[in-house]
């Protein structure tokens, strides 16, 4: 299989911090059990959100401190709003808001019929004024591509003009068809695998990660 070259996607990143790298190798390991999966899921969404939200735009306070008055930068207007895709998705929401509580959460729960493999979505909600946030779609694998492509344009036909995608983990070729879509939306993964197999998981990838988030594996 030939590689995919992936050095014209301006608008992808790869997060390779080492603390990502490290919980990345203990999610990939089959011996890790749902509960500690489900922690590290939720710690690298922290991590990632982290590096995705270098741009927040900040201003100025007085605060007073135990020894003087002085001037100190607060994130200006919370206008962000995360956006699982379900059902995996649910597991970064959390990690995320560590980071900023008072965040909006919307959801898009879709599927993909196996026989036309056209979109279905079964459940969207998320707040109206989608065009004044900047919006972060969360799932943690990024496969062929086709739900993140979806939940855009999902959330595009609802206004949302200021989108962002974070996942753990990417396969190339999900890499190159979200980008050739969208190669204006900013795209953040944790880790690039090497390639799709005949079944369209990621190699070497983890599994499935909604069923090992929530324990419903076979």
């Amino acid at each position: 299989m030939a590689k995919i070259d992936l050095s014209k996607y301006k608008n992808f990143h790869v997060l390779n911090h080492p603390l990502i790298q490290h919980k990345i190798t203990l999610l990939r390991d089959k011996n890790t059990n749902t509960s500690d999966f489900r922690r590290i899921v939720k710690e690298i969404a922290q991590l990632e959100g982290y590096e995705a939200l270098r741009d927040l735009k900040t201003t100025n306070i007085k605060v007073s401190t135990p020894v003087e008055d002085t001037q100190a930068p607060i994130i200006s207007k919370n206008d962000l709003c995360f956006v699982p895709i379900l059902r995996a998705g649910l597991g970064m929401v959390d990690g995320m808001l560590d980071l900023l509580p008072g965040t909006k959460v919307g959801h898009i729960g879709l599927y993909r019929d196996e026989q036309t493999h056209k979109p279905h979505f079964y459940y969207y909600k998320a707040p109206k004024d989608l065009p004044k946030r900047k919006i972060l779609i969360v799932d943690p694998m990024l496969a062929t591509g086709g739900s993140a492509i979806d939940a855009v344009k999902l959330l595009r036909e609802k206004g949302a003009k200021n989108i962002s995608l974070i996942c753990i983990i990417a396969a190339p070729e999900g890499v190159k068809a979200f980008c050739e879509a969208y190669p204006e939306i900013d795209l953040f993964a944790g880790a690039l695998d090497r390639c799709l197999n005949s079944h369209a998981f990621i190699c070497p990838g983890l599994g499935d990660a909604g069923d090992r988030i929530f324990g419903t594996v076979e």
